[in-house]
């Protein structure tokens, strides 16, 4: 729904005054839209585009150099008037002609006509430019008769390029045409889109559903199907256009295609970007080249959960203005002075493994075991980690011990694979751990990791000494890297009382490790009784009263089962001198 209003029978136009008011030095406002702040030039053809309100960044977002020089907005999705239209194309044009640019649809047609025979009469010589991209609203043989949707985009840039190229009317005319005429658009939604001041969408999807052939004035979609993946959607995106792909000449289209995905409104980047590298995927299998693709809001409608792919089937002349220079509040492309391109990439995997003894070998494998039981205890307490940081966090504590430990232990079992010895298995699983996890909790982790992976060698085995010597190092690095004190409601109110115990002078190791897991738990337990006072948590610190600290919690959750295991695992041990096999 629309959240913010003063009355909603004027949402439209003091959105056209503030975008204006936002864009001082590139738009002015005039009656019935905007136009660019700088005259249009003596003799240019002067591109007027517009529609109903409820679009940004179409269509006011569009006006600037080498897009349109003017915008006609409407109420929210309603065709502007004829008087609008006029207004504004009086205000753009200077002696060159004009061009009305818009979507196909039933009310555009009638006010921008009766506005193009008022001008007319009036001695100016005035074209009609229909946007026709939608190819689930009539059969490829009507393609100018269809809807207009997000390929407005590239049929205006491109316009716009051609003119700011110096093209006369006659001749921008004809490519605007010609990039109508090449261009195909396919959407789909999720849900519908809220009129300022409603309380309901124009329209619902069933929910696990998904309706394809929407049109972005809240029409429903021509068929409805089961919700699919990202990797879905983009298949049925995909294979919608390219049913209409011409034929590869070489000469008039080579397989070279210009690609927006465009989100309406609810659907946003990141969500985007998953749907784009699919898409990406499949256009390359079919061994398509895309030029300059655009992912993003271009086209919107309103807060519509939904996405449209539109592509332009390129020749050399189409390609050139869809990659010229343009700057508009809504819109840019700019021209990149091409550098020295990268040839190759450091990745961790390029990384050799150093050799290692057995004695290190045979450490990294019971290390992987003991990985591998912190990655269960993760996975066993995610939705009770979720649920304690949600109280006074973001919610995401389990979530990312889950990631975390799931990405230390693959990355474990890929370095014991290749030979690796405890020292590099270590520090391997420690980035790993901070890359899969991320956050605060995938950095401390990921430091305490490699922490210990420092205190042990690739060249000789350790004792179990060692091995409670190498988690104090681990806790010391959490404690500076972290820089929280005890009472701040973290993990170091747990993580310093475990470390005490392992440094206890004159206590046998398993021993000192069983009374520091007894100490880490109560310390633990004992957050609950005290305001968080450190990251997201201090802003609701008085909420987390009550609650124990998610971070304290699974600290105190790992080290009881490395307890565990490293006990269970020393049944018949050789005594602290020997080799550890209990990891």
């Amino acid at each position: 729904m629309t959240y913010v209003f003063n009355t909603p029978s004027d949402f439209a136009s003091e959105a056209v005054r503030g975008l204006a008011a936002a864009n001082p030095d590139a738009l002015l406002h005039v009656p019935g839209g905007v136009v660019r702040a700088d005259r249009t030039p003596a003799g240019q053809p002067a591109l007027i585009v517009g529609g109903g309100s409820g679009h940004y960044p179409a269509f006011a977002g569009w006006v600037g150099d080498g897009m349109a020089h003017g915008a006609v907005c409407g109420n929210v999705f309603a065709s502007p008037s004829a008087s609008q239209v006029y207004s504004v194309a009086r205000n753009a044009e200077n002696g060159g002609g004009i061009i009305l640019g818009f979507g196909n649809y039933a009310g555009d047609v009638l006010h921008f006509g009766a506005a193009a025979e008022k001008l007319r009469h009036e001695g100016h010589d005035v074209r009609i430019l229909r946007v026709s991209d939608d190819i689930m609203s009539n059969p490829p043989e009507l393609h100018r008769e269809r809807r207009g949707v997000a390929g407005g985009l590239a049929v205006f840039k491109m316009t716009g390029a051609a003119i700011a190229a110096g093209a006369t009317l006659d001749d921008a005319v004809r490519l605007a045409r010609k990039a109508n005429d090449a261009t195909r658009s396919v959407g789909l939604a999720f849900d519908g889109c809220t009129m300022p001041g409603s309380t309901d969408a124009l329209f619902h999807v069933e929910p696990g559903t998904m309706a394809v052939g929407l049109g972005i004035h809240g029409e429903p979609g021509v068929r409805d199907v089961p919700i699919g993946s990202a990797a879905e959607i983009a298949e049925l995106l995909v294979d919608g256009v390219l049913a209409e792909e011409p034929a590869r000449d070489g000469r008039s289209y080579g397989g070279r295609v210009a690609v927006i995905l465009n989100g309406l409104g609810t659907v946003k980047y990141e969500e985007l970007f998953v749907v784009y590298e699919r898409v990406a995927a499949e256009l390359a299998g079919c061994g398509l080249t895309v030029v300059a693709p655009e992912v993003g809001e271009f086209v919107t409608s309103l807060d519509m959960a939904g996405l449209s792919l539109t592509m332009v089937f390129l020749d050399e002349e189409l390609e050139r203005l869809w990659l010229a220079p343009a700057t508009a509040p809504g819109y840019q492309r700019s021209i990149r002075a091409p550098g020295e391109r990268r040839t190759s990439l450091w990745t961790a995997a390029d990384e050799a493994v150093p050799r290692a003894s057995v004695e290190s070998r045979a450490l990294a494998a019971r290390i992987h075991a003991a990985l591998t039981e912190l990655r269960a205890v993760c996975a066993e307490h995610e939705d009770e980690l979720g649920r304690l940081d949600a109280v006074a966090g973001d919610g995401d504590h389990g979530n990312a011990m889950v990631y975390g430990s799931r990405g230390a232990c693959d990355a474990a079992a890929a370095a014991l694979e290749a030979g690796a010895g405890a020292r590099t298995l270590l520090l391997r699983a420690g980035s790993a751990w901070s890359d899969a996890a991320g956050g605060t909790s995938g950095a401390l982790w990921g430091a305490a990791l490699t922490a210990v992976g420092g205190g042990f060698s690739d060249d000789e085995g350790a004792d179990v000494a060692r091995v409670v010597a190498t988690l104090c190092s681990g806790v010391e690095a959490m404690h500076r890297l972290g820089g929280a004190e005890p009472g701040e409601k973290t993990l170091i109110d747990a993580a310093l009382p475990f470390r005490e115990e392992l440094l206890r002078p004159g206590v046998e190791p398993y021993a000192a490790l069983r009374e520091g897991v007894r100490r880490a738990r109560e310390a633990a337990e004992a957050t609950a009784s005290f305001a968080a006072q450190r990251g997201r948590s201090r802003v609701l610190g008085e909420k987390s009263i009550g609650t124990p600290d998610p971070g304290a919690t699974s600290f105190a959750l790992l080290m009881a089962a490395l307890s565990d295991h490293l006990v269970a695992g020393d049944t018949g041990a050789r005594g602290s001198a020997a080799v550890v096999d209990t990891l």
